[in-house]
């Protein structure tokens, strides 16, 4: 947005004006709003961001583009008349007067998201524990990009005795692995922060609370398996990831590593899982693993839509693996409204045509207006604005619905805005978030095929498509493939299996044998920006495709 004092874009730095500063010569303070109770705090130090201000006075914000300005995890309002909506790590406290804000429940780092736990495994574990003859407890652990998952489990009998989720602690460095690997490459510093990020401020309290939950002690616990990408695992362990960064994109470790002693706060042994690449991590091996991919006589494809997309596809005695540039859209990072699932955050939509209605599923019921909207309902978006008329191929809003019902649309600095209720502007979807999921869906769609073209297999042959990760237990498989995000594929080939990476684990550290079948998968890795037909690919499904259901027979 333009400065507020004389309407140059760009902000202070361009117009020399300080957006926030009041013209008041009183001693500078921020009247702070947040989940409807308020706080006064004192500008100490004028220079720094507004985020981190705020951060330091314990409203840790979703800065998780680094505080770089390129994503709107950080947006805050200010009360001003009219009131205006900015990026808090973009902005300086003022020097003078009083500031008035309020914080949205979707800007806060501490806003609980649904994280996914629950797991399907298609394989059996036999009685034989990677910890021996020692406590009779053993943990398991997805360590993801965005969150954090812990299991607390017998080893001898399998039985789960409590489960911990959490956003990962690094996200409020960065949403991404490469702006994690920057941040390394630009201080080496860096590495051992987010390393503390996991195992100080993400990993203890995990500890904690399962150990709690259960009644049990540390002393009862043998030790740790953990799997990850292979970015994570690298930060976990304190080795620099910068080489991942950069061509050939070269890992310090790809095998299983083992740490007897552990790590500060947990000194048991921690195992971190193998993974097959700089890009397809151990979450995949254990995924592989949880789902029976190395055992299956048919061809499977395993794809995991999270904060990185990666695909793995088993076709007679070949794998081959990918992993595709989609970026974040998909967990509401750089979107308008997006937001992680979570309560008062809308999970579905629905558009019918015939009375003109839009209709949201709210997590958590119908209450207060909601704040947010998670990837799923985007993808119900998509899917469903073609089908009405809303959208046209390209994701641009059809302009003569736009003129039959122009209460629903804005015209914003960035483009139009379709709300999804007139009486609650702020909700509303842009063009320029469908821009992004569009991207995002190209690159897994044109990822999976060109899988299955370098391996000769049609979608139809798939036996089944294991769909791994929070996003595909919330998906609605009709719009997936609606939308053209699992092009070619019936319903009825989809699986949804939920956090595999946690499964995976979970079997490796009752059964060597799994842990040992990890080790000796081996992939081709295929280099999608290499692939003379990736790129006509992913311009195919940057389009929309038409549906045959007519609009006027939709039945909601």
């Amino acid at each position: 947005m333009g400065c507020l004092l004389c309407g140059v874009p760009g902000g202070p730095d361009a117009s020399g004006h300080d957006l926030l500063t009041p013209a008041v010569n009183s001693p500078a303070e921020i009247e702070v709003w947040s989940s409807g109770e308020s706080r006064i705090l004192p500008v100490l130090n004028p220079e720094q961001s507004l985020a981190s201000l705020l951060a330091d006075a314990g409203f840790a914000l979703n800065t998780r583009c680094g505080q770089r300005g390129l994503c709107h995890g950080c947006e805050v309002e200010l009360q001003t008349n009219p009131p205006q909506i900015v990026r808090a790590c973009c902005q300086r406290p003022p020097e003078t007067g009083r500031l008035i804000l309020t914080i949205p429940a979707r800007s806060l780092l501490s806003h609980a998201p649904a994280i996914v736990s629950d797991f399907r495994t298609r394989v059996p574990a036999g009685n034989d524990p990677i910890f021996k003859n020692g406590p009779p407890l053993g943990l398991a652990v997805d360590l993801g990009t965005t969150t954090v998952a812990v299991l607390l489990a017998e080893l001898a009998t399998g039985k789960v005795l409590a489960r911990a989720t959490a956003l990962n602690a690094q996200v409020g460095r960065g949403d991404n692995v490469l702006t994690r690997i920057h941040l390394c490459q630009s201080e080496k510093k860096n590495i051992r922060r987010l390393q503390n990020d996991f195992w100080q401020l993400t990993f203890q309290p995990l500890l904690k609370e399962v150990l709690t939950a259960s009644g049990q002690s540390l002393e009862a616990v043998a030790g740790v398996v953990v799997a990850g990408n292979t970015t994570m695992l690298h930060l976990a362990c304190g080795e620099d990831p910068t080489p991942l960064g950069r061509v050939p994109f070269t890992p310090a470790f790809l095998e299983r590593r083992d740490f007897p002693e552990g790590f500060p706060g947990i000194p048991r042994p921690v195992i971190f899982l193998p993974g097959l690449s700089a890009y397809v991590g151990a979450d995949i091996s254990a995924g592989a693993v949880c789902c029976g991919l190395p055992y299956a006589s048919r061809p499977q494809l395993l794809v995991d839509v999270g904060t990185n997309g990666e695909i793995l596809l088993q076709a007679g005695e070949t794998m081959r693996a990918c992993a595709t540039a989609a970026g974040p859209a998909f967990e509401g990072c750089g979107l308008l409204c997006g937001m992680r699932a979570a309560s008062g955050v809308i999970s579905r939509i629905r558009l019918s045509n015939d009375p003109y209605a839009v209709t949201c599923t709210v997590l958590g019921g119908q209450g207060s207006p909601p704040h947010g909207i998670t990837g799923s309902a985007y993808v119900d978006f998509l899917a469903e604005g073609r089908d009405v008329g809303l959208l046209t191929e390209h994701g641009r809003f059809e302009r003569s619905f736009v003129k039959d019902h122009p209460e629903n649309f804005r015209q914003e600095e960035n483009g139009l805005c379709f709300l999804l209720d007139p009486q609650v502007p702020d909700l509303r979807i842009g063009e320029v978030d469908i821009a992004l999921l569009l991207q995002a869906k190209a690159a897994i769609a044109a990822g999976i095929e060109t899988l299955l073209a370098l391996a000769n297999v049609e979608a139809g042959d798939i036996e089944t498509l294991h769909l791994a990760g929070g996003f595909g237990l919330h998906l609605s498989i009709p719009h997936a493939t609606r939308c053209g995000l699992l092009p070619g594929f019936r319903e009825e080939q989809i699986s949804p299996v939920g956090n595999t990476s946690l499964g995976g684990a979970y079997l490796a550290m009752l059964d060597q044998s799994l842990a040992e079948e990890m080790d000796r998968l081996k992939a081709g890795i295929i280099e999608l920006n290499l692939d003379p037909g990736f790129e006509d690919r992913y311009l195919d499904h940057l389009a929309l495709p038409a549906h045959a259901m007519c609009a006027a027979s939709l039945k909601f």
